[in-house]
């Protein structure tokens, strides 16, 4: 898993609530567009999974 994906996860993982890309990448210094990106990512790795549009949360 790369730095950047690791990182939006310890993000998410630490805000422990459903949250916005754009909260993630303020939260990382990592541009919202390649937030978007890794999370898409990660929905497909199973490790996410949005619980309501547009917010995203670390599944388990």
């Amino acid at each position: 898993m790369s730095d950047a994906k690791q990182l939006v996860l310890e993000a998410m993982k630490k805000a422990g609530k459903p949250v916005r890309p754009g909260e993630i990448a303020k939260e990382t210094g990592l541009d919202s567009k390649e937030v978007s990106k890794i999370i898409k990512e990660l929905k497909k790795e199973g490790l996410v999974h949005s619980p309501k549009r547009c917010y995203y949360a670390v599944k388990g």
